[in-house]
């Protein structure tokens, strides 16, 4: 790496915070507009490019902040530290983001990114220790960070822009085929429903439960994995997750001979906060879960798991969940409400067509994570030695 050079991230480009002068900050005459307003926990959520906004800004709005171009790299420096993702339109946002925008002779905009996400985890301890984790500016702009010639810069970025171009295709194409389960659910048990077709509860079409609890004292370093809220979310959209608490082989055989554990085919939900992530349980799973946080579905009767899955993520699904939810600081989902919630049941050969089509669907979206998960850890392999010059690109 002795052609590497540090540069401090100023001297890369414009660095400037995001802008919302108004306190209160949600001031309703402020939105409503024209405007995207992009918070934190859409740059969280993200894969690499922030393609979806919660709120707008008005012209009101847009005075009392700055809208910054498409292709401005977001860093959050505040509640979520460092997490990073490429505006794909102009947007405004908050002073606890970062925008970054390259100066083109000099850097790539991709090779920044990558930077900063083999960083990450050194950006992240930085700022931890106060009341709420954070990085100001002033300590930002005086980090330093190694960088290569221009051509090097545009070929480490291709190869790693390639793999998560490929990755994002990969998404898309589940994204689609949960649309077209959608479509087949909406046609089959909606437009096509007939009157004398008999009603029944979700109770009583499939068991819903929790778990054992299991307390803090029970953790172990190795084991069989534990999984919450996070680790579901992350397998439903990845199908992985890097699980980092675990309970005790013996203390899982004890657990499952009583209360058994998720089976093939099962359904897990998340139940509390973030609300109605649903994963289907994949062949040789093993892993226990967190009571209270998480819903499970089990013993499926006259509707199969994948029609029953499929309609949980569903839109229509969706819908019908947030009519249930309650609380209002923090909002859940029941199990007792889970159960009211009644379906019209066709004839078994449509059950049976039905079923077929989304197992054929589900099994695609399945193959498609496997090469997700296989291109990530491809691509995260690849990372840190591209940015140690462990690995160099030839022809540069």
């Amino acid at each position: 790496m002795s052609e590497w050079k540090d540069y401090k991230l100023k001297d890369l480009g414009f660095l400037q915070r995001g802008r919302s002068k108004h306190r209160p900050r949600y001031a309703f005459h402020l939105y409503g507009g024209k405007f995207p307003f992009v918070q934190t926990g859409q740059i969280r959520e993200a894969s690499k490019y922030i393609t979806k906004y919660e709120q707008t800004y008005n012209e009101e709005g847009l005075k009392q902040s700055k809208l910054w171009p498409k292709g401005t790299l977001c860093i959050t420096i505040a509640a979520n530290i460092a997490e990073l993702a490429i505006l794909n339109f102009d947007a405004c946002f908050p002073d606890s983001i970062l925008g970054f925008i390259p100066d083109k002779s000099i850097t790539v905009l991709d090779f920044i990114y990558y930077t900063l996400t083999h960083f990450q985890r050194e950006l992240k301890h930085i700022g931890e220790g106060s009341v709420q984790d954070n990085i100001n500016l002033g300590t930002f702009e005086d980090l330093l960070f190694p960088i290569p010639s221009l051509p090097e810069q545009n070929a480490i970025a291709s190869i790693l822009s390639s793999l998560d171009d490929k990755i994002d295709l990969l998404h898309r194409q589940n994204a689609t085929l949960e649309k077209m389960a959608e479509t087949l659910f909406r046609q089959w048990f909606v437009e096509d429903a007939k009157e004398d077709w008999e009603e029944k509860t979700l109770g009583e079409l499939v068991t819903i439960t929790s778990s054992k609890r299991i307390f803090y004292s029970e953790y172990v370093s190795v084991g069989v994995p534990f999984y919450r809220s996070k680790e579901i979310i992350e397998l439903r959209n990845n199908g992985s997750t890097s699980s980092e608490l675990y309970i005790s082989n013996e203390r899982f055989n004890e657990i499952n001979s009583k209360f058994g554990s998720p089976n093939e085919g099962d359904i897990l939900m998340t139940s509390v906060g973030t609300l109605g992530v649903a994963y289907r349980v994949k062949a040789k799973e093993k892993f226990y879960f967190k009571d209270g946080n998480l819903t499970w579905f089990k013993d499926f009767k006259e509707l199969p798991s994948s029609i029953i899955y499929l309609w949980l993520i569903s839109k229509i699904g969706q819908e019908e969940l947030a009519s249930i939810t309650i609380g209002s600081t923090q909002q859940a989902l029941t199990i007792e409400g889970l159960k009211s919630i009644s379906f019209k049941i066709p004839p078994k050969n449509i059950i049976i067509n039905c079923a077929k089509e989304f197992e054929t669907i589900i099994s695609k979206i399945d193959s498609n994570q496997t090469q997700i998960r296989t291109l990530t850890t491809m691509r995260d392999s690849l990372l840190p030695k591209l940015m140690s010059g462990e690995v160099r690109v030839e022809g540069v």
